[in-house]
Order: structure tokens, then C-alpha cells, then sequence
């Protein structure tokens, strides 16, 4: 049976998603962020292509790093800073920036200016794959039977 999907679509017609599943007092960071899951929407399963808005003060996540996913984003719009254990770096529309699977950099998106900006995600999607949370004491990890929890560094639940 094939997919009745086309192969192409407005993003604009994908649903943007403003939730997040960071426990408190961690999910004010990501307030004013809104993603449109495009590559779901496209019936993409090895790899999340999201469109994503950061309004002003916004930030992409909490600062993190992936076991075995990797990340690339490119500024479609707007200015964001990236923050890097290397220091912050201000990206514009046009440029990108790639996360290598294992590298111990924590890294996030922060719109510091006064206008929103867009930016495309595009990242490997991995079982095994867990989360660092480079500034708090937080991981992503993986569960048996599929899905992830957030937890102390420690692995007690949150």
C-alpha cells in the first residue's frame, strides 16, 4: 500500500508545535518557540526535518549535545546566536551550523534580537541516542519498549 502523502507541501499547512516535555523549571527557556515537523509531515522516518520560529528572547532548547543523532540548522530568517562551549556566535539568514553525534559541545539557538527568527533542523533520528544537558543537571534517555524520559544526571526520574 502506498502512502497517500504527496511529495511536497506548504509548510505553512503543517500544525506548529509550541509544547515541550523539559520538566520545570526548565521549559521557560523554549517559551516562543514554535516547530513545524515538515519531515513528519512528509512521511520522513530516518531523519526530523523541523521549521522552527524562535520569537524574540526565545531559545531553541536548553543547551545539549547528542550521543548519536546529529543536528544541522540553517538561518532562513532573522538573526540568532549560537551558544557553544567555544563561546556565542551570531548567525544570519543564509548561514548554518552542524552538530557532529558525540562531540561533548553543548549547543542551542538563542533569538536575542527584537524580531522573530527561522531557522531549518534537519537531524538523524537514532534509538540509542540519549541527550546531555551541558549547564543543568538533565539527560534524555532512551526507554526500553521505545520513547524517552528526561532525567537527573544521576538517573533518577524528574
Amino acid at each position: 500500500m502506498s502512502d497517500p502523502r504527496p511529495p511536497a507541501l506548504d509548510p505553512a499547512t503543517v500544525e506548529p508545535l509550541t509544547n515541550t516535555g523539559y520538566p520545570e523549571p526548565f521549559r521557560l527557556a523554549v517559551a516562543g518557540r514554535a516547530r513545524r515537523r515538515i519531515g513528519k509531515a512528509l512521511g520522513l522516518t530516518r531523519f526530523g526535518v523541523n521549521l522552527t520560529q524562535l520569537a524574540p528572547g526565545a531559545a531553541s532548547s536548553q543547551r545539549h549535545w547528542h550521543s548519536h543523532d546529529e543536528e544541522f540548522v540553517y538561518v532562513v530568517e532573522g538573526e540568532l546566536v549560537l551558544v557553544t562551549d567555544a563561546g556565542e556566535q551570531v548567525l544570519r539568514a543564509g548561514m548554518a551550523a552542524g552538530f557532529p553525534a558525540g562531540r561533548p559541545d553543548g549547543h542551542q539557538l538563542v533569538n536575542r534580537s527584537d524580531r522573530p527568527a527561522v531557522y531549518l533542523e534537519v537531524g538523524t533520528d537514532e534509538e540509542q541516542d540519549h541527550a546531555v544537558y551541558s549547564d543543568i543537571d538533565m539527560e534524555c534517555r532512551p526507554q526500553p519498549g521505545g520513547g524517552f524520559a528526561y532525567v537527573h544526571k544521576d538517573g533518577t526520574p524528574w
